[in-house]
């Protein structure tokens, strides 16, 4: 069975406004970033495509998956089980739904662990995601938010 880490961080320069996400995938001595900008959009959103980006990059199934994280709302939608509430009353009056309908099947692929870390702190891989996200957001190329331009 094969471990895996993965860092990951959202940013925006208004909320809304530009933002982007930066990930940092790790598998033994394997290390990978990614990063991706958006030209309007919101920290939360760019926190949880950050999560699925990490996830949607893994080839296998069913691995032993460690997500870094300084976002409160990520870690405790999935760790505190609101996720699976607002599935079943169809997220209603929730945001991004459009986003977490796409991350629940990489989520099922794997065995996930959510792990929230200071953010702007000591770590070194949340700081580069950091930098990746924010790089990102700044500098682009820009894509297009589709379920936050068109409000889904």
């Amino acid at each position: 069975m094969s471990e895996i880490t993965i860092y990951t961080d959202g940013a925006s320069r208004g909320n809304p406004g530009p933002g982007g996400y930066g990930v940092i995938l790790m598998a033994g001595k394997l290390r990978k970033e990614l990063s991706q900008g958006y030209r309007r959009t919101t920290n939360n959103r760019m926190e949880l495509m950050g999560v699925i980006t990490g996830l949607e990059a893994l080839k296998k199934d069913g691995l032993d998956v460690t997500i870094f994280t300084d976002s409160e709302y990520l870690v405790n939608s999935i760790e505190k089980g609101w996720l699976w509430n607002w599935v079943k009353i169809g997220f209603k009056d929730k945001k991004n739904k459009d986003l977490w309908m796409r991350f629940i099947p990489s989520y099922k692929r794997q065995k996930v662990k959510m792990v929230w870390v200071k953010g702007h702190a000591s770590n070194p891989y949340n700081n580069r995601c950091d930098e990746l996200a924010t790089q990102a957001a700044d500098m682009g190329p820009w894509l297009v938010d589709e379920g936050f331009e068109q409000g889904v």
